[in-house]
């Protein structure tokens, strides 16, 4: 029996290793321990709880305002000793937050596999995003696996030296978590008028600290001020260095609504009932055109370049003017509004978490492994995962 542990820290890692831990239980030959660091405290437990999932091991590493040096050191600490006590065949983590980091780091020093999910992402920054940029650099150093999410991801590992045999062509797990996601049954997190057109804001990204957030704030206030008709919700980053900016320029504006960080059923049935999205998110780069849904990126680079690319994304970073811009053209012309609206996702068709897994049990249980039960390769053009009116 194979011991897989899987690590999780921050949200998007609970929403994008969910449906590998699930699969993964579904499958007889290996037992799975999921392993939370808690780098995000609350949010973490929340998408665990919708999706099911019990921690195995809670190392709770989170502190108030701790640095990433004194984060990094505390991840190593604890992920040390929990190997060591578990004695896992192989480690999963997805992404590139400093949990992935140490999740990585420590299992190479301890001769330990490692599995690295949504692999070979690039922006070419190596600080931006920060520290995320250098995480995943970082980790494809010493990954056994790498579970790329696109062709492009595949690629750019490929350029890197990167065995091929190394590099499994999966899809990204988050279209396989939205998919079950939109089915849910929950409620925006305030009414709306049926009339009203709704931007979805999410921005927390280091490098937008300062002057960027201001400027990306600013761009929100003067457009639910241009169009009486638009009214914004922006679930708040809980980082003081977030919040305070949020709270300053935009707490009393009209039809901006601030709200409460949502869980990830909220989330997403916001995202449907969405006009047009502007984040510097990289999960919601990945979701919004599997909705069909325009999204604008507000950063200067982006290592999900697919959805730009197709049309349906656009990037255009956080100055106030590009951001009104941006976003008064597709609220003022349809046509325009209409070419984003692809509807048709690159970065997957909801099977990467059985790719994933069957490519662990060919790898640890051969002998078992049936060939014909194989999921399906991934198929190199968008695919169209949900049809939103």
């Amino acid at each position: 029996m194979t011991l897989v542990a899987c690590v999780v820290g921050t949200r998007p890692e609970a929403i994008k290793l969910a449906p590998v831990i699930r699969e993964l239980r579904r499958r007889s030959w290996c037992r799975v321990t999921v392993i939370a660091t808690a780098q995000h405290r609350h949010l973490l437990d929340q998408v665990l709880g919708l999706f099911g999932i019990e921690v195995d091991l809670d190392l709770d590493i989170m502190q108030p305002n701790q640095s990433l040096s004194t984060l990094t050191a505390r991840l190593f600490e604890g992920l040390a000793k929990a190997y060591t006590e578990l004695a896992p065949d192989a480690v999963l983590a997805q992404g590139d937050t400093t949990t992935v980091f140490a999740a990585a780091t420590v299992a190479h020093y301890n001769s330990i596999w490692f599995g690295h999910v949504e692999a070979g992402l690039r922006s070419g920054r190596i600080r931006e995003p920060f520290p995320e940029e250098f995480n995943r650099r970082a980790v494809a150093l010493i990954s056994d696996v790498h579970f790329a999410p696109t062709a492009g991801a595949r690629n750019a590992l490929l350029r890197e030296g990167v065995e091929p045999g190394r590099v499994e062509l999966t899809g990204n797990t988050v279209i396989d978590a939205l998919l079950e996601a939109r089915d849910w049954p929950t409620t925006l997190p305030l009414p709306i008028a049926p009339d009203r057109r709704v931007i979805l804001l999410t921005v927390h990204r280091r490098e937008n600290f300062g002057a960027p957030l201001q400027g990306i704030f600013a761009a929100v206030r003067q457009l639910v001020r241009d169009f009486p008709d638009v009214e914004a919700i922006y679930p708040v980053h809980p980082n003081p260095n977030v919040a305070e900016p949020a709270r300053r320029v935009l707490g009393s504006t009209d039809r901006v609504h601030l709200v409460e960080p949502l869980p990830y059923d909220q989330l997403v049935a916001t995202m449907v009932r969405s006009h047009l999205i502007l984040t510097d998110s990289g999960g919601i780069q990945e979701e919004a055109p599997a909705l069909a849904k325009p999204v604008l990126v507000l950063r200067r680079t982006t290592e999900r370049p697919e959805a730009i690319t197709t049309g349906a994304a656009e990037l255009v970073g956080t100055e106030q003017r590009a951001v009104v811009d941006a976003a008064s053209r597709l609220l003022r012309d349809p046509q325009a509004y209409a070419s984003m609206c692809r509807g048709g996702s690159p970065y997957g068709d909801g099977l990467a978490a059985r790719r994933i897994v069957d490519s662990l049990e060919r790898r640890f249980q051969p002998k078992l492994w049936r060939n014909e039960s194989a999921c399906p390769p991934l198929a190199d053009v968008p695919v169209r995962v949900a049809r939103v009116a």
